[in-house]
């Protein structure tokens, strides 16, 4: 399966959280106007965002099947970043307006008892958000997407949220009125959480951020291959949820232009098939193994 399909079955994830968001937004929203619950508000607005966010998602995705030209030689799966880092800007404003007014009914003591309609709602919403999360982080491993494991941990807080909702909605029964405002509070802070956590995530894959462990694990695999003398260099970048890796290893001096090729196609194979990498740029250098002769 190529990379174009992988976008495309991604595509399928951000469809069905739009589709469970737009529709948990709605019901969670209505109830909460006459459930009289601030918890389960807050947990609606905050699935409203989702619907922005993974809309956006859906966007980058879709501009990332868009082929090279000439101004995107190397494509337009930056696109997928971009989107996850729109998403995060809306999710924190969102946040912050949630945190404002729960917060201020909070200290001005505007509280009143959530009805237990409201109680069963979030719960229920929490169980299908969770079926969500799990189906979209196995398809985001699957296909190496970061924007679609955006879209999975998003839909993780998703259900911790509407938990800790049912939480507040159970306490204000039995008399513990602030603690549904409370809970709102804390569903804005998670919000704002999880906006920032994508933030970082984006910002750093679009300043060619590279996990150092990662690199370590892929110099021992080119290392393992017979041939290569020593692994000079390796230096990597994240392109939309491809990885682009730079490649310097020191060979026989004495090998063929061709036999030095196979080489390079043995070791894009191995990166390939245990770590996922489709494209690697592999600088030779001759290595000679008489003493007093330097490597050139």
């Amino acid at each position: 399966m190529n990379h174009a399909d992988n976008l495309k079955l991604a595509e399928k994830g951000a469809w069905i959280s739009i589709i469970t968001y737009l529709t948990l937004a709605i019901i969670k929203l209505w109830i909460a106007n006459f459930g009289n619950s601030l918890a389960l508000r807050a947990d609606g607005l905050n699935n409203t965002t989702d619907v922005i966010a993974s809309v956006a998602v859906l966007v980058g995705l879709r501009i990332s099947q868009k082929p090279p030209d000439d101004n995107h030689r190397y494509g337009h799966y930056r696109a997928e970043t971009v989107a996850s880092l729109f998403a995060a800007f809306i999710m924190m404003f969102i946040g912050i307006q949630v945190i404002y007014d729960t917060a201020r009914k909070f200290i001005t003591f505007e509280m009143e008892e959530p009805s237990m309609l409201t109680a069963w709602t979030a719960l229920g919403s929490a169980a299908v958000m969770l079926i969500v999360f799990f189906y979209n982080l196995r398809l985001s491993r699957r296909l190496h997407s970061q924007a679609l494991f955006a879209v999975a941990q998003d839909n993780r807080s998703d259900a911790l949220v509407s938990i800790g909702a049912f939480i507040g909605i159970i306490g204000a029964q039995f008399g513990i009125y602030w603690l549904d405002p409370l809970t709102g509070t804390l569903v804005g802070l998670i919000i704002c959480k999880t906006a920032f956590d994508i933030f970082k995530d984006a910002t750093l894959t679009l300043t060619d951020a590279f996990d150092e462990e990662e690199l370590e694990m892929i110099k021992k695999t080119i290392t393992n291959v017979s041939e290569v003398e020593r692994v000079v260099d390796v230096k990597g970048r994240i392109h939309g949820s491809q990885a682009l890796l730079e490649l310097t290893i020191l060979v026989d001096a004495h090998l063929t232009v061709e036999h030095s090729h196979k080489i390079t196609e043995r070791i894009e194979k191995y990166l390939a098939r245990k770590h996922g990498v489709t494209h690697a740029h592999i600088h030779l250098e001759p290595f000679y193994e008489k003493k007093g002769v330097k490597n050139q």
